[in-house]
């Protein structure tokens, strides 16, 4: 596999610019790399995909100086999410590769869609009760916007399911967490992509301890696909804030 590693860190900086862009992780990206491109067995690979998901919300902290991504509202779902997450890495290796492959081909699909939807302009909405501290305000293209959350528990449910999927497959289960707080809980899409850029962190290192521990965490791939990602990540952070929602 040493051969491979400048082919490894090139696709990984791709991935951790996409997953910072989209607020996905990369995860989507590199697993299906990994597996189908290098033949990695796919509980490798989620374990290599975990720790380059906690790269790219490293390298995609540069937006918190821009105030986009919401700690409060981040740090309130991970609640849930490290729960889902902490349960999906303990039965995933008991549940057969088949039916992990076809949670993975389901999810990479629905991940897919949802990055190409259509941002809703409708979600940046004002500033209602606010009994958890969770509204925010951020400055864009000129305009001041300032939002609140709605449907909490609802979002919060979602990211039980997301932090489950995180642990099931070693994704960072951006696109649901993303989907969560930009369809459900009406958040501003760029607050939405900067918050779960920073939530993933968290899930994939509430899982990759279990991955780590089993033994599905191999150095030799990681080296390369987390510096690449990091990279990719630093990149993709950079590019957001002047990028329209409509890209």
């Amino acid at each position: 596999m040493d051969q491979f590693a400048p082919l490894l860190f090139l696709g990984a900086i791709f991935a951790g610019t996409i997953g910072t862009l989209t607020g996905m992780g990369g995860g989507v990206v590199l697993i299906p790399m990994l597996v189908l491109g290098f033949g990695v067995d796919l509980r490798y690979a989620a374990g290599t995909s975990l720790i380059a998901v906690i790269a790219t919300s490293c390298g995609a902290a540069l937006k918190r100086r821009q105030n986009l991504s919401n700690l409060h509202v981040g740090v309130f779902l991970e609640i849930a999410a490290v729960a889902g997450a902490v349960g999906g890495a303990l039965v995933a290796r008991d549940i057969s590769k088949a039916v992990l492959e076809g949670l993975l081909g389901i999810t990479l699909v629905g991940s897919a869609l949802l990055a190409l939807r259509a941002p809703d302009v409708a979600a940046m909405a004002p500033r209602g009760g606010d009994l958890l501290e969770l509204a925010g305000a951020f400055d864009d293209q000129g305009m001041h916007v300032e939002y609140a959350p709605r449907r909490i528990p609802a979002g919060l449910a979602l990211m039980g399911v997301a932090g489950l999927m995180s642990g099931l497959l070693g994704i960072g289960s951006g696109a649901l967490k993303t989907l969560a707080m930009d369809l459900v809980m009406r958040l501003p899409l760029k607050v939405s992509t900067a918050t779960s850029n920073f939530m993933i962190g968290i899930t994939a290192g509430a899982s990759a301890a279990i991955y780590f521990r089993q033994g599905f965490i191999d150095p030799v791939l990681v080296g390369p696909v987390t510096l690449g990602t990091l990279g990719g990540a630093v990149l993709g952070a950079w590019m957001l804030p002047h990028l329209s929602t409509r890209w």
